[in-house]
């Protein structure tokens, strides 16, 4: 942003008048030449000057757009089909750039700033309109406390550490393998504060990997952490379908060691981040999230039986729009370079929310969350991927079928047509708060003690460093072991080989 851009906001309220505020602050974002705006009562007047012109479509027709023309939409309560309206306005009328205000419950709050602000893409316009929760009010239990989030680097472990700059925690400790996701979240938590975003939490980036027990130990000993939010997973299901004693060893067993040292030093709650793909798995990334929340239970129970004052839960979601490695980063990228779009099967689809709805949902989870109880989220209605590719096309301005064609590809390894977010056996009921709901705990076909053991032969080497087993690193052991005991892994594994047979 140039200081000679010419700046439009969309919304005259009080998020817009914050953002103007912020840009006439700092002189060097450019000036707002007006405030477009629905409200009779507003239109035609003035706000410290700059006029409010409207209705917003009406204006948009005969505004003039150049390069240094950009919208920013200020309305943090509009639903998802308004915002569409407006961004398919001002894109008629020439405006390439345009900004947007995320994270509705951020702005609710009053904490609206010009560094929130970032170029509107098809999250914005696509799926339902968010569940609104007051961050500051959710997130009452984490004020004073040290908050510590896995995977900090990764898409849902990223906008949980933004969302919890509004809790009021005195420490916020980012975990995570990769140093520079790490960077970049640690980066950004810093500058939102620097521009007032949030309260004034210390940050500390850790660097490090799940699978290294004793370090995990010393981890949670030292930074005395009162709440942790596992995210941190691999989680690319053709990938790890390669790749499955690597997807066993970090999910499964870095996961039983985080919890292993909870139990130990006395963390007070601890929320796991599960998927629809661990219910009646047909992958191997899918079992080992189901045996994570089969790890989380068993905690709950351990900490039940010793009378402890701590709290193991798991949040289990769908796909989440915009998140890492998912299928909306990789239409965009196949748009840029001319097409296709690849849709593994027409029929395909799966329920989707937003990231920021998610972790709202999900902070709130792990306030009200008791002890052994395992929670949903509510997904709406599932969504063809087809019609999301169909979508993301004209949102680039293009027409599908005629300036970007979609080809149909199969299902790849560890996939399936539809995903189901629970067993009819689990029986999810309403809680007294909207989207979150419980599920009924089921008892294991398997003993998980057993099949951890047979599994840590395979991903875990000698701890005496002196003989390895024979059996580590036998990907087709593992698989073997892994489908033994869950039938919906065995039924997929003996469909595929049926089909190739074929």
């Amino acid at each position: 942003m140039k200081s000679d851009t010419k700046l439009y906001i969309i919304g005259a309220g009080f998020a817009g008048q914050m953002i103007a505020d912020d840009i006439r602050r700092k002189k060097i974002f450019g000036k707002v030449t007006a405030f477009l705006d629905d409200d009779k009562n507003l239109i035609g007047t003035d706000i410290e000057g700059i006029p409010v012109l409207g209705p917003i479509e009406d204006v948009a027709k005969v505004l003039s757009s150049s390069d240094n023309t950009e919208a920013i939409i200020a309305l943090p309560t509009a639903g998802v089909e308004r915002i569409r309206q407006i961004f398919e306005a001002l894109k008629k009328s020439g405006f390439n750039h345009i900004k947007i205000l995320p994270s509705i419950s951020q702005v609710v709050n009053g904490t609206a700033h010009l560094v929130q602000a970032r170029d509107i893409d098809p999250l914005d316009i696509l799926g339902r309109t968010p569940v609104t929760i007051s961050l500051k009010e959710s997130l009452s239990y984490l004020r004073g406390k040290r908050v510590l989030i896995t995977g900090a680097g990764g898409s849902i472990g990223s906008e949980l550490s933004r969302q919890l700059l509004s809790g009021g925690a005195e420490r916020l400790y980012l975990f995570g393998h990769g140093e520079n996701s790490i960077y970049q979240i640690d980066r950004e938590l810093r500058l939102l504060q620097h521009e007032g975003v949030g309260e004034k939490a210390t940050i500390v980036p850790i660097i490090g990997d799940m699978k290294d027990r004793e370090y995990l130990r010393y981890i949670i000993s030292r930074t005395k952490c009162d709440v942790i939010f596992h995210c941190a997973a691999y989680k690319h299901v053709p990938l790890m379908e390669e790749n499955p004693v690597a997807a066993v060893e970090n999910n499964v067993f870095g996961t039983k060691n985080l919890i292993d040292a909870c139990l130990e030093f006395g963390v007070k709650r601890f929320v796991l981040i599960s998927t629809d793909k661990a219910v009646a798995p047909v992958s191997v990334y899918g079992a080992s999230k189901m045996l994570c929340e089969k790890l989380v239970l068993e905690a709950a129970e351990k900490a039940r039986l010793h009378n402890k004052e701590q709290a193991f839960m798991f949040v289990r979601f769908g796909n989440v729009l915009g998140s890492r490695g998912s299928i909306l980063p990789l239409f965009m990228e196949q748009i840029k370079n001319g097409g296709p779009l690849t849709v593994t099967d027409p029929k395909m689809e799966r329920f989707f929310m937003t990231i920021p709805e998610a972790c709202s949902l999900v902070l709130q989870t792990g306030g009200v969350g008791k002890n052994g109880i395992s929670y949903l989220l509510d997904m709406g209605e599932p969504v063809k991927i087809k019609y999301l590719a169909e979508q993301i096309i004209l949102f680039s301005g293009l027409e599908p079928y005629k300036d970007i064609d979609i080809q149909y590809t199969g299902p790849r390894k560890g996939e399936r047509i539809t995903e189901p977010l629970w067993l009819k056996e689990e029986e999810p009921s309403q809680t007294e708060y909207p989207k979150i709901l419980e599920l009924k705990n089921l008892k294991s076909d398997f003993n998980l003690e057993e099949l951890i053991s047979k599994l840590s032969e395979i991903c875990i080497p000698n701890q005496s460093g002196k003989t390895v087993s024979p059996k580590y690193r036998d990907a087709g052991l593992l698989k073997k072991i892994l489908s033994d005991e869950i039938p919906s892994l065995k039924e997929a594994y003996e469909k595929n080989k049926n089909e190739v047979q074929q």
